[in-house]
Parts: structure tokens; sequence; C-alpha cells
């Protein structure tokens, strides 16, 4: 590279994208939006249980710094100099829950992860507290549902479980935050200082956060008797937190912040009062801006905090249809089933058959999100014949996605009055051009997803960038790059979408139901579980031992 292209270039913004499948730190140029380097490295998920979902904070830490030192180091390969670097904004995986102490600086137990079921007899527990048992009963309050999938529960059973962490509560030692926190807090010092904090767009994800006057709520910290205490600071989405303690980047500012679903939407730039984004990673998250006005849903949606982007600015509200399993499903297929090597062979897999074949799959491996919020329902794949094969499956699976995404944007639609003529996507299974068309197909409308997919991570830089005291980004719609898009229509006739849609509902309905309250919480299948069986086999031990006996 030329020395003058160098000059060129300007200011740089780097953006740490911790997701539930990877972590990534990706380096955009202020002034026009292109990425100029990343790094990835995938993070494991450990399922020591059946529902249950982990991770281990410090494998997320520690990819963290690998993705930074070696971006760096790709960057100074390209002759960019890294002290271009002027600010460093974080988007995460919202929900997932981590416990640390603060003096040790060590978790001290895993991450509990958004997608994890364990908290199911924690929430009935807590329904038995409500008028009604009315699962809605804070809604108003927090804009969700009580569920397994929001912090709140997910810390009430930590503090139930973990003796570790009780205690730590008890000595003044424990802290609670988000991803972005455990993140935050050890990129600025960690036990030597670090800053607890958190931004109000994952607040608005614990179900403690009072939406509309942007604190912790103490009715809601009675409610599900959480210590306020272990709680982070809540800031705005963009403004500076602290600064780098280590590393290629040390003295960098962190200075944005942003939930991935809410980055994802400053990210495809939805500042308007009615635009909508959808984005296709572990699961799929559906989310329309609906301005400085909180809507509250009739169909099954969230109201969340999309975004405050700056201390004195207002802050701004969407409406959300989360999909649990998306790019999982394909994860599923490659690890648990084994019909694929790499996750991007569905595409040709799904490619050679153009069709399901009258195969539908519903994966509800962590029950059903939005728009029913059904725990009990679990994953299944009907409509199989003898003509069917791992294509066929491949294919309902890509197919699955798109009916789930059909039914958040039909709830949309409904909620807000005016339907969206058409929907702008991002996330890693956008790649996938088999999808992309099918979500077409299903939706009826056309698709548009822009030319540089990393939105989320847009989003983080934008915020970070545009914070006060770094002012290297400007968010005026007048100054913002326009996006290049690859636009995708409908190929099939409203009716025949119709029809498999219908069918895809006939099968969501026989997914519901399949796991009941009354199976042990710990996930234990014992069949000393069952007292007829057991009684039966301890009987059966007996007869034959005395039948050995009379015959000796």
């Amino acid at each position: 590279m030329a020395a003058s292209d160098r000059m060129m270039l300007g200011p740089l913004v780097g953006s740490i994208d911790q997701g539930t499948s990877s972590t990534r730190f990706l380096v955009f140029n202020a002034k026009t939006s292109e990425l100029l380097s990343h790094h990835q490295v995938e993070i494991m998920q450990k399922f020591p249980k059946e529902g249950w979902v982990e991770q281990d904070p410090k494998e997320i830490l520690s990819s963290v710094h690998e993705c930074v030192e070696k971006t760096c180091e790709k960057l100074q390969q390209l002759n960019i100099d890294i002290t271009n670097i002027k600010a460093i904004g974080v988007s995460n995986q919202r929900e997932t829950t981590v416990v640390w102490d603060k003096t040790t600086g060590e978790p001290l137990y895993n991450a509990i992860v958004w997608l994890d079921l364990r908290t199911q007899a924690t929430v009935e527990r807590l329904l038995k507290k409500i008028p009604g048992k009315n699962k809605s009963f804070f809604k108003f309050r927090t804009g969700l549902p009580l569920s397994t999938y929001f912090s709140a529960v997910k810390l009430r059973w930590l503090l139930d479980n973990v003796e570790e962490i009780k205690q730590a509560v008890g000595d003044g030692r424990a802290m609670f935050g988000t991803i972005d926190s455990w993140l935050i807090w050890s990129l600025t010092g960690g036990k030597n200082g670090g800053v607890h904090c958190t931004d109000v767009t994952n607040a608005s994800r614990t179900m403690l956060f009072n939406i509309h006057s942007l604190e912790w709520d103490p009715e809601l910290c009675r409610f599900f008797d959480i210590p306020m205490e272990i709680l982070p600071k809540v800031r705005s989405s963009s403004e500076i937190y602290g600064l780098m303690k280590s590393g290629a980047l040390t003295g960098v500012p962190i200075s944005g912040c942003l939930g991935d679903q809410s980055a994802a939407l400053v990210g495809q730039m939805c500042f308007q009062d009615g635009q909508a984004k959808n984005t296709y990673g572990t699961g799929c998250f559906l989310l329309c801006n609906t301005g400085q006005k909180s809507v509250f849903s009739e169909h099954g949606l969230l109201t969340t905090i999309a975004y405050k982007l700056g201390r004195d600015k207002p802050v701004c509200y969407a409406l959300e249809g989360s999909v649990a399993i998306a790019g999982a499903v394909v994860r599923w297929l490659r690890d648990n089933l084994g019909i694929l090597k790499t996750s991007q062979e569905v595409e040709k897999l799904a490619a050679e058959v153009g069709t399901s074949y009258g195969c539908y799959f519903v994966p509800a491996f962590s029950g059903l999100y939005a728009p029913y919020w059904e725990p009990s329902a679990r994953g299944i794949i009907c409509g199989l014949t003898q003509f069917t094969n791992k294509n066929h499956i491949a294919f309902a699976a890509l197919e699955a996605v798109c009916f789930q995404t059909r039914e958040l944007l039909d709830a949309i639609n409904k909620d807000c009055g005016v339907p969206l003529n058409q929907l702008q996507v991002d996330g890693g299974m956008t790649n996938n051009k088999v999808l992309m068309q099918l979500q077409s197909d299903i939706l009826c409308i056309p698709v548009v997803k822009p030319s540089m997919p990393e939105t989320t991570a847009l989003g983080a830089a934008m915020a970070a960038g545009a914070a006060e005291g770094v002012g290297i980004w400007s968010l005026n719609p007048g100054d913002l790059t326009a996006v290049t898009c690859e636009r995708f229509e409908p190929q099939i006739n409203p009716e025949e979408s119709e029809f498999r849609f219908a069918r895809w509902k006939k099968a969501v309905m026989k997914s519901m139901d399949w796991v009941t309250s009354d199976i042990s919480s710990n996930g234990d299948t014992s069949i000393f579980c069952s007292l007829p069986l057991g009684l039966y086999i301890m009987s059966s031990m007996i007869i034959l031992i005395g039948a050995k006996y009379i015959s000796g």
C-alpha cells in the first residue's frame, strides 16, 4: 500500500463482536465504513445436561484478546498503522449471564447461555407469586414475559444452586453482568480497577430494568430476590466507559456498547420509525424501530430498547421477534447428525433437490420463542417418507428458518399496522443464497442484503466512533455512507407460499406440549424416577435371588 493510500485511511474504529458461536474483532474506516481486517475464533458450547447450555467466560475473554492481537498483526502486514484505531465498540450475545469474583477476577460458574432451559422450574415457581400466574405481569415495565430466556431467572438459579456464588454475594465479592459487562470490566483492568457497567440495550434484556425510567427496578429486584449491589451501572450505548489496559491497543477507549441485535439495527441504519431488520445468527431476530415511543405487542413480540446513542440523547425503542434456533440448526445437522462436514455445505445439499418433498422441520430445541413463548415444545421432523434423504432434511432446515421469520413478520405487521414492503437482512446465514431466495418466496416480498454483511460489528463501531470525546463517526443521516445491496425477489406464487406456510403451522402445533413440568428439573431421567417401574425391577431382583437360594 502506497504512503498516500495510508494517509487517506483516516481514523479507524475497532469492534468486538462476541456472539454465541464465535468471537470476532473487526476494524472499520470511520469515514467510509469500509471493513479493513478482522479475525474470528469459534467458541465452544457445553451441554452438561439436556436443555443446559454453558460457555466458559475465561475462554470468551481469551478469544477477545486473541482476535484483537491477530487483527492488529494483519493490519500491520497491510501497512496500516494501528495507532489510527481511536475507539473500540462492543456488541455481544444478550441475556447470557456471568457472575464473577471482583477480588480475584475469576468467574464463579460457567456463563449460562441465553438458550439454556434449566430455569423452567424457577420460572414456574416465580409464576406462583404472580396473580393469575400471568407471564406478562411485568410486561409494561420490562417489555418482556417471564421466561427462561432472560437474565433474571438465570441469576436466580445461580443464587439458588451454586454455593460459591451464594458465599461471594454474602461476602460482598460477587459481580453480575451479561457478556458486555464481563468483557468491559476485564478489558479496563479487571480486579485492578475495571469498570463494572452495561448499556441500556443489554440491561433491558435482564427483566430487572425499567425501560421507561432507565434504571434498575427495586420492586423487580425484590420479586426475583436479587441484591442490587451486584448489578452493573447502566450507561448509554455511546460514551467512553474506560480504556484498554493491555495488549496492542492499550490506552484506546472502549466507547460503544450494544446488544448484538440493537447493534445490527444501528449497522443497518434503521434510525427511522418503522424501519426493520432481520439478523440470521445462532437465532433469528427481527427488530422494528418504533422511535421514542415504546409499543407493546398483542401478538407475542417483545418491547426492547433499540439504542441510546449518547448520555444526553433520547432513548429509542423497538418491537422484537426472537427465534431461538436459526443458524444453530445447521450446526446441529453438522455436529449431531453428521450429514454435513461444514456449515456451508447445507446450501449445496438443499440446492441439489430444491424442495423438502413434504418434509417439515420445527427446530424447537429450546422450546418456541416468539410468537408462542412455549417452553414445552421440542424439535420435530415430520412428513418423512422412504424417499426422504439428507438433502430434503437440509432443505427443510433452511425452510424452517424462513417460516419462523414469516411468523415474526406477520406479528410485526399486525402490531405496527403498516406491512413491511421489503426485509433488510444481515448475519452469517445471509451468505446462503438458497436461504435468501427461500426467504423472499415465503414472505412474498423482496429481501435486501447489504454487500457488507457485518452490520452487527459495524453498529458497535458506529456507536464507539460517535461517542462524546471520540467524535470521529458522524451519525447524521446526510453523512452516512450509502450501502450497496443484493436484492432477492419472490419467484413462486403467493398461493404456493401460503400452502407451505400452513403445513409448517400444522407441524408447529405437533411440536407443542412434549415436556411437562413434573419432569425432574435437573434432567435426571433415571428409570428409578418412575416408581412403578422401579418397584418392578426391585421385585424381579428379589425373586431371582430367592429362586437361586431355593435351588441351591
